[in-house]
């Protein structure tokens, strides 16, 4: 992804603006911090490109997911749907805050359906974490229609959809809060580090408090701040936002040359009727991270996978095939459906709601088995781009060829 790809001078610049200083803390040092406050900037074009009132900024896409939750007041023995499809991270921030996972089926968006959200609610949900998976938007609307008929928060994790947008309102601005991840794998990263969204002044606060101790942050002395609530410490640091900084400031550049190079990977399968590819509810506002499309069958899709690699695409980028990928598909989270943990969680106290052992989401398993997704990369040449394209163009055609002789 993107932020692996472009790195260079001006993200060096904004570090040592930092370094210059030796003020590495987010909070105070104002006299010596020679008016370089990066969390603050980060956030604030954060913000400003996603068009929301507040953006904070935290270590990871998973404290982001734990931060959301504990400032809905998401917690001990709250039911959460999640979709079983996603890094494992958000079944795992609503874990740890004490909540319990109820995983439901996905669709052809690759993201949670409404009719698997419906199927879904008990009488004890109280919320959806809505992971909009691969670049590209869920049925938004029909699933805040579901909302609001059972009145359930919305936490949209958007870690892998910074850019993406339904009919011009961006990922993560529908729900209650958004949460992104800026890992070094991510569409702009800070080397490690995530953040919150939100236009609610009062989740705003009780989210950078929780996230700092439960430090109010009002004045210039940290030792007289006041505690209005207990937290912990997910702060990101200056070094990690001086990156995010730099990266946020390419993001118009980056989708730019994602949906270009998406468009020619999506025109070379397109030829191939064989190929189907995921619904993507406004085209428009897919970030283009990954090329997904689908195989008729675990066996063709299999058989793809083996030639893509016999003929080196994976040295021009990822080839994932998402249904033996050990972090992001439940089917290999033996650890979670086995809750292996080194220590005693709600989940173990309350019992869980669903036996993750032997979930019954045949939706799921059909698409998973027949989903292919390519990484999309900025910084192809025309050169990679047509090399490629013409590698894929060979591996299906002989797929295909074999399997119609």
């Amino acid at each position: 992804m993107p932020g692996s790809e472009l790195f260079g001078a001006e993200e060096r610049k904004e570090v040592n603006d930092v370094l210059e200083t030796g003020v590495l803390f987010r909070y105070n040092h104002d006299s010596i911090r020679k008016n370089h406050w990066k969390s603050r900037d980060f956030e604030a074009e954060l913000a400003k490109f996603n068009g929301v009132k507040y953006a904070h900024s935290c270590t990871s896409g998973s404290t982001a997911v734990a931060i959301a939750m504990a400032a809905c007041g998401i917690g001990a023995g709250d039911e959460v749907i999640v979709p079983p499809f996603t890094y494992i991270a958000t079944a795992e921030g609503a874990m740890l805050g004490g909540a319990l996972p109820i995983f439901a089926e996905i669709d052809e968006t690759l993201c949670l359906s409404p009719e698997g959200i419906r199927a879904a609610i008990t009488p004890k949900t109280k919320a959806i974490v809505l992971v909009h998976m691969c670049g590209a938007m869920a049925k938004i609307t029909e699933i805040l229609e579901i909302c609001k008929e059972f009145n359930l928060l919305l936490i949209e994790d958007t870690a892998q959809g910074l850019g993406a947008s339904y009919k011009g309102k961006a990922a993560g601005t529908f729900g209650q809060m958004g949460c992104f991840s800026f890992d070094f794998f991510k569409i702009i990263t800070c080397g490690e580090g995530g953040a919150i969204i939100c236009n609610d002044e009062n989740l705003y606060h009780k989210a950078e408090q929780f996230s700092d101790h439960g430090h109010d942050h009002l004045g210039d002395n940290r030792g007289a701040e006041n505690h209005p609530i207990v937290g912990f410490n997910y702060r990101m640091g200056e070094m990690n936002a001086a990156v995010g900084l730099a990266q946020i400031r390419k993001i118009d550049y980056i989708l730019l040359q994602q949906r270009k190079h998406k468009k020619v990977l999506h025109d070379t399968l397109a030829k191939f009727p064989e190929v189907s590819f995921r619904h993507i509810p406004d085209e428009n506002g897919d970030a283009a991270t990954f090329m997904d499309f689908f195989l008729p069958d675990e066996t063709t899709a299999r058989a793809v996978v083996a030639e893509l690699k016999a003929l080196g695409v994976p040295d021009i980028t990822g080839v994932q095939y998402w249904y033996d990928n050990n972090y992001h598909y439940i089917r290999n989270w033996e650890h979670l459906r086995n809750m292996n943990s080194p220590m005693k969680m709600v989940v173990h106290l309350l019992g869980a709601p669903q036996d993750y052992n032997n979930l019954h989401l045949p939706k799921t398993e059909n698409l998973m088995q027949r989903l292919i997704s390519l990484v999309v990369k900025v910084a192809w040449t025309d050169e990679q781009l047509q090399t490629l394209s013409s590698k894929i163009t060979q591996a299906l055609e002989k797929v295909f060829a074999k399997a119609n002789a």
